[in-house]
């Protein structure tokens, strides 16, 4: 494609060399850099591209987008422009032929919920039949084939690419997890969502290799709102009105306040052996009852967003109920049928805020017994394994502490320190820590009106070793566990 071409939406200063060339690929990674390829000089956490300026000229690249002073021969192409990154989502959008316009675009951005609520979205508009590709956490799905993700918010170049496929594959939808670092890091710079959607705000991901602080990361969620031409927002949620400090867009909202323009009404929770859930009546711009295969409050939240969003698009009533009802989420609150006397599920809490949301929304339900198996993961902060240990001592009436991601510590180590935790607390616990003989004794020991929460691991379908990833699906190990138990009784 020719240089000109791709820089039409941009602003640069073309240091050296001309814009009269046809590049041949676009790069941000130096061991991919090809002959006349275009590469983007990216300073990351980590490295800063612009140092391998040699090595990826002496590859064959013909142009350098760069935001720093670099050397580089006469015959090669240098474009300076303020931010590498942003320049990057501008030019990848060129190469692919702007897919996004092809295509309504849903972003979904905030702490909690992301996931559930693009699967509820994607589950209703293809019941309405709009075929709808998914960007996320788990994975990104185009078509038929699913694309396990590594990041909540990929790379620009990746994004683009998918819509690209999106476009071709026949999707007239997209709906994608929209993450603080992908809005700081402008992975979704370079076109505009036709829908964004804000679920709620809490204090994470605030550290050393993410945000500064709580103002920065609030900060970087509301620059959705400034990229969307309608929102549609939380009402209830107490940082709405930051969120909305600069907005853009059209504003519609959800919750149980009065103003909500998607009101939640009459919830009342639902049980039965090996079922959880909840139901309610949706008031305002819609009329109608739901019910839900996923337990709490936070699943009405959840729901409400792919209602607002939904609406949008004219889905009958008949069909969001029938999609909301049968809307799944690989381990988000996923039951897996053990028994016909206590409930079994999986869930990704993985951390202490999650886990006492997921604990506390299960005790709603008035289990038995709650019991929570959980470990966590090595060569992270030591400080999760107390607060996760403190947080299920206090809320689970029994907990099972095993092994998840050691990575290069000794599971006993961190379970040592997740039992520090769990003894500030008056909570019983048995340590054991091999996942399938925890997840074993767990149904084992299942008592009738029992919910026993298997946290985590989620949709992770492997472990952790000493730099290895090894195949290990809580799904798998169940179904080999209750094999196992039949073939005892013969």
């Amino acid at each position: 494609m020719k240089l000109s071409k791709l820089l039409e939406r941009l602003e640069y200063e073309c240091v050296q060399g001309t814009l009269d060339i046809t590049v041949s690929d676009i790069v941000n990674d130096s061991r991919k850099v090809s002959k006349g390829c275009l590469f983007f000089c990216i300073k990351g956490a980590v490295t800063d591209g612009h140092q391998y300026v040699p090595e990826v000229v002496e590859k064959g690249a013909k142009v350098l987008v760069v935001q720093d002073a670099v050397e580089a021969p006469a015959d090669v192409t240098v474009l300076k422009v303020q931010d590498s990154r942003y320049a990057m989502a501008l030019i990848a959008a060129a190469w692919y032929g702007h897919p996004a316009e092809k295509m309504k675009i849903i972003g979904v951005t905030g702490t909690k919920g992301k996931t559930t609520i693009t699967y509820m979205i994607k589950s209703i508009l293809e019941a309405a039949g709009h075929k709808t590709g998914l960007i996320g956490t788990i994975e990104t799905i185009i078509g038929d084939r699913k694309i396990p993700a590594s990041n909540t918010t990929p790379e620009s170049i990746t994004i683009q690419r998918y819509f690209a496929q999106m476009a071709q594959e026949g999707c007239d939808c997209v709906v994608m997890e929209v993450s603080s670092q992908g809005l700081m890091l402008h992975r979704t710079a370079g076109f505009t969502f036709e829908i964004g959607v804000f679920t709620n705000l809490e204090p994470d991901h605030i550290g050393p290799a993410e945000h500064k602080s709580f103002e920065e990361y609030l900060n970087c969620k509301a620059m959705l709102f400034r990229q969307c031409r309608l929102g549609i927002m939380n009402a209830d949620d107490e940082h709405l009105d930051e969120i909305l400090k600069g907005h853009t867009c059209e504003v519609e909202t959800f919750g149980f306040c009065d103003t909500a323009d998607f009101r939640a009404s009459e919830a009342k929770l639902v049980s039965g052996p090996g079922y959880l859930g909840i139901r309610y009546h949706v008031t305002g711009k819609r009329n109608f009852h739901v019910e839900i295969d996923i337990p709490g409050i936070f699943s009405i939240y959840n729901s409400l967003a792919a209602i607002a969003v939904c609406d949008r698009f004219g889905v009958k009533e008949a069909q969001m109920t029938a999609a909301l009802q049968t809307a799944k989420v690989k381990g988000r609150i996923e039951m897996i049928k053990v028994s016909d006397t206590f409930t079994l599920m999986i869930d990704y809490a993985h951390n202490a805020m999650a886990l006492k949301s997921l604990l506390t929304t299960l005790k709603e339900y008035q289990p038995k017994r709650l019991v929570c198996v959980f470990g966590c993961g090595g060569n992270r902060a030591r400080s999760r394994r107390f607060e996760m240990g403190e947080v299920s001592g206090k809320y689970a009436d029994f907990t099972i502490i095993t092994s998840d991601n050691p990575r290069f510590e000794e599971p006993e180590a961190i379970i040592d320190d997740i039992v520090t935790g769990i003894e500030k607390t008056n909570g019983t616990y048995i340590r054991i820590t091999d996942r399938k003989e925890a997840i074993a004794y767990a149904i084992h020991h299942g008592q009738p009106g029992d919910v026993i929460v298997l946290a985590g691991k989620g949709h992770e379908d492997y472990q952790e070793i000493r730099g290895v990833k090894h195949p290990m699906d809580e799904r798998v190990l169940i179904a080999e566990i209750l094999e196992e138990d039949k073939a005892k009784e013969k």
